[in-house]
């Protein structure tokens, strides 16, 4: 017990005169030992890799993983050796959504068939994400964290056992400058001789350490390419969904139809949007060519509720006779129904051969 005691108040003076001495370095009351020039550039370089690399690995994770509630839950199952379960993305909460909506909206439908579809690409690409999210932090932010929550910490210990060889050294110096008699003299001169020894062995120690971090960028730089080599194999297997499911809804009859509201007289699905040009497009639809001359069969898409006496009103499913007449316009037909006749919509139609 008294041996503890005698450390502490030995460790407690220790720090005190170095205090002293740092506080009389900051007002310019006491001479300050400079480090060499290589090792003040290895420190800065060494600081600037910090900096950034802290930055770069802090944006990554908010890049990887946007929820920060998310990000403190994975920190926490970090920090206690337990595994990450394994999220399900945006993009397959988005696409599950779409494939119940079909199943309530009816799967046979125009739109509950595209709703399937569309739903199981977003499945995909959620899926994708899932899958570099789960790449790109192995590869890319684990070596990352590894060097701030490793290296860095070693570095960081040693500097600051630098820097109190460094203060022990000058004050040294500084009692031996204050020692009158020889015996004084003699023996601030023995332990300067042993701080500048200690002193020259940290500042090997520390430089060592300084000059790996060259070692550090190349790991790094590794890192950078299989991280780069994740987002192209994300975003190439991103557009080749996406134009699998472009050229599957170009084989669906009407696929982009919209629901039958018209605006004067025209079915909705070629009215333009609020404010658009007319040459807008709103949606890339299949145009449907009203047969030149004849007289077709013809299935009924929608519901379609006639504006009036001179339209006929048709039920989804139903089949009809159709015919064209000089001069009509290109969007409708002459539908027939028994003894029932009038004009109805082409793109609530599915022409039949």
């Amino acid at each position: 017990m008294d041996f503890n005691v005698k450390k502490l108040a030995s460790d407690a003076g220790v720090f005190f005169t170095r205090a002293v001495q740092f506080t009389e370095e900051k007002l310019g009351q006491a001479e300050k030992t400079e480090l060499d020039a290589h090792l003040e550039n290895l420190l800065a370089r060494a600081d600037c890799t910090k900096n950034w690399t802290e930055k770069i690995f802090r944006q990554t994770e908010i890049l990887l993983q946007p929820n920060p509630s998310a990000r403190i839950e994975e920190f926490f199952y970090e920090k206690l050796d337990k595994k990450i379960p394994s999220r399900i993305t945006n993009g397959e909460i988005l696409g599950q959504y779409m494939q119940d909506a079909a199943n309530d909206f009816g799967p046979e439908t125009p739109y509950g068939s595209t709703l399937i579809k569309v739903g199981e690409y977003q499945r995909r690409l959620g899926g994708s994400e899932r899958e570099f999210i789960q790449t790109s932090a192995i590869s890319f932010l684990t070596p990352l964290r590894n060097f701030l929550e490793g290296d860095w910490r070693t570095i960081s210990r040693e500097r600051r056992l630098l820097e109190n060889r460094r203060l022990d050294l000058d004050i040294c110096k500084a009692r031996l400058k204050k020692a009158k008699v020889a015996e004084a003299k003699a023996l601030a001169e023995q332990e300067l001789r042993v701080a500048q020894t200690e002193f020259d062995r940290q500042a090997e120690v520390t430089r060592l350490l300084l000059e790996a971090i060259s070692s550090t960028h190349v790991n790094h730089l590794r890192c950078l390419h299989e991280f780069v080599e994740a987002q192209t194999t994300y975003y190439a297997q991103c557009h080749q969904h996406m134009q699998e499911l472009q050229r599957e809804l170009a084989s669906f009859p009407n696929t982009f139809a919209m629901s039958p509201s018209r605006s004067a007289g025209v079915p909705a699905q070629l009215a333009p949007p609020p404010g658009a040009s007319p040459t807008h497009k709103a949606l890339e639809v299949e145009e449907v060519q009203a047969p030149a001359a004849g007289t077709r069969k013809a299935k009924v898409l929608y519901d379609y509720d006639a504006a009036d006496t001179s339209e006929l009103s048709l039920l989804a499913d139903e089949l009809i006779t159709v015919y064209t007449l000089p001069g009509m316009d290109p969007d409708w037909l002459i539908g027939e129904r028994g003894n029932q006749k009038g004009k109805v919509p082409v793109t609530y139609l599915e022409l039949l051969s």
